[in-house]
C-alpha cells in the first residue's frame, strides 16, 4: 500500500530513514573508492543510470552517459581498482553532498525518493563541480543492512553540455 506523505513524514518514518541512511552510505563508499562495497549495495537487478536527456525516463531507448547493470557495475569497479585504467591510477578527489530529499512513495518493501548531489572533485590541481538531481528506488530488507538500490538516476544540471571526464562514478 502507497501512503500519503507529509514532510514531518521523513524525520518519523523508518522506512525513509532507511532509505536516506543508505543514500548517505553510499556517498561515503564512493568518496572513500570502497567499490566492491560499494557495488554490493545494489540489487542483482539493479541499474546505475545517468541520463543525458534530463526528462526521460526511457533508458533502454535513448542515450546515457552511464546505464550499468549488475555485469557494468562490475567491469567498472575492475577497472577502477586494478590500476590498470587512467582513471584509476590517476583518480580525482572527490566529496559529495546528498541533500533535500523529497519521498515520492513509500512501501513496506520499498522507497522511492528524490534528492539534490553536489560533488567536488579536485584533480591535478583543478577543482570540477557535478551537480545533478537523484532519483533512487530503495528496496527495503529484513534489517536496515540487507537494504539495496534497485535504481539511482542521476540526471545532471548540464547533462546536455560537454562534460569533464568523469574518472569516478558520480
Amino acid at each position: 500500500m502507497t501512503e500519503t506523505l507529509t514532510p514531518t513524514r521523513l524525520f518519523t518514518d523508518a522506512r525513509i530513514t532507511r532509505a536516506i541512511e543508505l543514500s548517505w552510505r553510499e556517498a561515503d563508499l564512493l568518496d572513500r573508492k570502497d567499490y566492491h562495497t560499494w557495488q554490493d549495495l545494489y540489487t542483482a537487478d539493479g541499474r546505475y543510470v545517468v541520463p543525458i536527456d534530463r526528462g526521460t525516463d526511457d533508458f533502454d531507448n535513448t542515450l546515457n552517459m552511464i546505464y550499468d547493470d549488475a555485469r557494468m557495475r562490475g567491469m567498472r569497479v575492475v577497472r577502477m581498482t586494478e590500476g590498470y585504467a587512467l582513471a584509476a591510477v590517476d583518480a580525482a578527489v572527490t566529496t559529495r553532498t546528498v541533500s533535500r530529499f523529497v519521498p515520492e512513495t513509500v512501501t513496506d518493501d520499498e522507497v522511492h525518493l528524490r534528492a539534490a548531489q553536489i560533488l567536488v572533485a579536485y584533480k591535478r590541481g583543478r577543482h570540477d563541480i557535478w551537480a545533478g538531481d537523484i532519483e533512487y528506488r530503495i528496496r527495503l530488507g529484513a534489517t536496515p543492512a540487507d537494504d539495496r538500490i534497485a535504481l539511482k538516476v542521476i540526471r545532471l544540471v548540464d547533462s546536455e553540455d560537454a562534460v569533464p571526464a568523469a574518472g569516478f562514478l558520480l
